[in-house]
């Protein structure tokens, strides 16, 4: 019997479904696998084997995308019978959903054309929007596993400013550096192999301003950032690797322009043009992040784009997040975010507030109560009274305070360091070198000053951090640890603090270690309360739906009644029974617990005790980092605090009942007393602490869903492995070292030489890409070896 579902891949827990001589999770896959067959679209699977995605069975609704404001607003096109599209759908992860997606046409007639732009995760799509509604089309593309991502942030629909101008840069130095090999060589068959031709002899000159040409724009073009990075720096009194790079182009520079004007030479145009190439090919690579994710999120990213309004006379109607004002009544259903701070006036409300506050437990509301934005409704309907706008809403102005808004610069990076006394070192000897000479040869002088500027051009210690980080940033996020930029691989590897949030971090977010104390319950009954707890949305009904191992089947139920906050009591198979809370079953509830009653014809039985469920392997995560200090925050009561000492036996401390401002606050603290600190959290509650923080790590089981601002964007199920991850940045910066002295060494020996005299700069020109070659080479195989060390090749 299969373990894992034919058509997402998925581990099959308890509801397992046979169709076709194959196992599926839920109907959803295997609606979808008929769905592929019927239009001939079998072979789906054979572009990559379980590389379905699992259809969202959430009631979502897609009806407001209907009224004309809200279609206005997110379509690109709408014109005659055509109308075009262009929804965010992260859940595309490989070539088969691209074939997919981009076969829409064959399974519905009215939809024209369809594509997929892979990094950014959207798709375009070309349909009839008189045969096909626009909601239509979101529930068909959510049935067939892609539910598209719909919210105030993608509606905005700002066009993304790509910035081109550095692979434009690349270009002219490729393009300068290919050519410019192609005229050279009639110099360099004179120069190297005796060769001479009366053609080539004739037409040198023209070759050599040729090459001036294609030099010229690489050096005021291709290399501008480094002249604009260089100018700033001492502006600011600080002396960046850039400065003396540029100073070595304008030597090449001019000292090419020198030799070509007197005839001396034919210059080393070549050689510039092919070191701002190699020069910018890092920085290209190392600018190659992660664009699918997003690092620096906002509340925008999960509010809703519309709302449903209700008149006084029941009317309702679908209108802009933006448009709804104070005093407006609007509807909201089961498991919708709730968008502004609101009264509720119908409904009994069941609020998920774990994305703001961190607590787990879901919190009752009865009609008068008063709900914060960012909660979410579990259960039926309700509807709430606006009393604040959504920019003036707790969660808006939580968001944009100042104290969570991280300000810093990369001025202060390792490569930066070693380069003012680099800068200062090589200017010294030159001027020494140059007083020297100019007693003994003034010529020659010349010679040995341009040589030594040449050869000690720093393009290899340059290209060495770029080359590593970019490598060690690929190996992390192929192993599911997104880092942001190259300045948080060396700020990781500072770290001297760990600090966990704890709900949804080393928590699972959505799983509950569950159980029973109490009389045994017979088959009969488990089946009867199962029944029951399947017409209940509560999570912890949710929850103990999945842990009953009994048969699922479905008995009529009779005279239900449900007490908000409470439980609820039902007839099934002429059997009473009562679920909730202690109280509503007339027990004594312990302390901190949280835990479901159950009693049958008025007759206690026993109870459900929910517990946390710690992410596997941490145990042996928390030896491993014991040269670091621990600390927990959670949103949630102390519980859990004697399981978290056992867990973390060498833990620094704890703090419950933590708010954002608490969190931030204390990291703040932390960092007042010398620490350099690494947050990870999941949630809005902890987006204060994240920005707070040398390094903020977000967690998210799903890292195309809303996770807050960040440094690192880390997958949940990865979380035993962060000492690999922090090991292999302190590893990157232990290889940048060696490339440093690598490149230290081709200098000392270059300049020695140069300083005597004894060194042309031609060879000068040649050695310096040399040691670039030899570095770039170098980080390469370091990296790879280092990260088989921590992962599996294949990630």
């Amino acid at each position: 019997m299969a373990d894992n579902c034919f058509h997402c891949g998925q581990t099959i827990g308890k509801e397992r479904i046979s169709f076709d001589s194959k196992e599926f999770c839920c109907n959803g896959c295997k609606s979808v696998y008929e769905i592929l067959n019927i239009n001939n679209l079998g072979n789906f699977y054979e572009l990559n084997k379980n590389s379905g995605i699992r259809p969202d069975e959430s009631s979502t609704q897609f009806d407001y995308l209907d009224t004309p404001e809200i279609f206005e607003r997110i379509t690109d096109f709408s014109e005659g019978d055509t109308t075009l599209i262009t929804f965010k759908i992260p859940v595309i992860h490989c070539s088969s959903c691209i074939w997919l997606l981009e076969s829409l046409h064959t399974l519905n007639a009215n939809i024209k054309y369809s594509q997929v732009h892979f990094t950014k995760k959207t798709l375009q799509v070309s349909f009839n929007h008189n045969e096909l509604k626009l909601s239509e089309l979101a529930k068909f593309l959510t049935n067939l596993g892609y539910k598209p991502v719909i919210s105030l942030e993608t509606a905005d629909r700002k066009e993304e400013k790509l910035d081109k101008s550095l692979l434009i840069k690349l270009a002219v130095a490729g393009f300068a550096f290919g050519n410019g090999m192609f005229f050279s060589y009639p110099e360099y068959a004179m120069e190297f192999f005796g060769y001479t031709d009366f053609w080539m002899e004739k037409y040198k000159n023209l070759f050599r301003f040729i090459m001036f040409l294609l030099a010229t724009p690489v050096v005021f073009y291709s290399a501008s950032d480094y002249f604009k990075s260089a100018i700033y720096g001492l502006k600011n009194k600080i002396v960046n690797i850039d400065v003396p790079i540029v100073l070595g182009i304008l030597v090449l520079y001019g000292r090419s322009i020198y030799e070509v004007m007197t005839d001396y030479g034919p210059g080393y145009f070549d050689t510039l043009c092919g070191l701002l190439f190699f020069m910018l090919l890092g920085k290209t690579f190392q600018k190659r992040t992660y664009n699918a994710l997003s690092y620096d999120r906002d509340y925008k990213s999960f509010y809703p784009i519309a709302v449903t309004k209700i008149d006084f006379n029941g009317k309702q109607e679908n209108i802009l997040l933006s448009d709804l004002k104070i005093g407006d009544r609007i509807m909201v259903r089961n498991q919708e975010i709730i968008p502004v701070d609101a009264i509720l006036i119908n409904g009994d409300g069941n609020i998920d507030n774990s994305f703001i506050t961190g607590e787990s437990a879901a919190v009752s509301k009865k009609p008068g109560d008063k709900i914060f934005a960012g909660g979410k409704q579990i259960g039926s309907i309700l509807e709430l009274e606006v009393i604040k706008n959504v920019d003036q809403s707790y969660l808006t102005q939580l968001w944009n305070k100042e104290a969570f808004r991280k300000h810093e610069t990369g001025l202060d990076t390792l490569t930066n360091t070693i380069s003012k006394y680099f800068t200062f070192i090589i200017l010294g000897i030159t001027l020494m070198a140059g007083i020297y000479w100019a007693r003994i040869d003034f010529e020659k002088m010349f010679q040995v000053v341009s040589a030594i500027l040449i050869v000690a051009c720093p393009c290899a210690l340059a290209l060495s951090a770029p080359f590593t980080f970019g490598h060690i940033m690929r190996i992390l996020g192929r192993n599911k640890f997104y880092v942001k930029d190259t300045l948080t691989i060396e700020k990781l590897a500072k770290v001297s603090t760990l600090v966990f949030d704890k709900t949804g971090t080393i928590t699972h977010s959505k799983k509950s270690n569950i159980s029973y104390e109490g009389a045994k319950i017979q088959e009969f009954d488990l089946k009867n309360i199962k029944t029951l707890l399947k017409n209940s949305n509560h999570p912890l009904s949710k929850s103990l739906y999945e842990f009953i191992g009994v048969e699922d089947e479905y008995f009529p139920v009779e005279n239900f009644a449900d007490t908000p906050g409470k439980g609820y009591t039902s007839e099934v198979r002429g059997t009473k029974y009562k679920i909730g809370s202690a109280s509503f079953s007339s027990q004594t509830s312990k302390n901190l617990e949280t835990a479901v009653y159950i009693s049958k014809n008025e007759e206690f039985l026993g109870k459900f005790i929910f517990k946390n469920e710690y992410r596997e392997n941490l145990g042996q995560l928390f030896t491993h980092l014991d040269e670091y200090r621990i600390h927990i925050l959670s949103g949630d009561n102390e519980s859990e605090k004697k399981k978290l000492e056992e867990l973390i036996p060498h833990i620094d401390a704890m703090a419950f009942n933590q708010d954002p401002e608490s969190k931030l606050n204390y990291i703040k603290t932390l960092q007042d007393k010398g620490e350099k600190v690494a947050m990870l959290g999941d949630g809005l509650n902890d987006a204060g602490a994240l920005k707070q923080s040398n390094v903020g790590i977000a967690v998210a089981d799903d890292t195309n869903s809303f996770t807050p601002s960040s440094d690192v964007i880390m997958n949940g199920a990865k979380i035993p492995l962060l000492d690999r991850y922090i090991n292999l940045s302190k590893d990157a910066i232990t290889i940048v070292k060696i490339t440093f002295v690598i490149s230290f060494l081709y200098n000392i020996i270059g300049l020695t030489y140069a300083v005597m005299g004894q060194m042309s700069p031609l060879f000068a020109a040649i050695l310096m890409p040399i040691s670039s070659i030899t570095v770039v080479a170098f980080t390469t195989v370091a990296t790879w070896l280092r990260s088989t060390k921590y992962f599996s090749i294949n990630g």
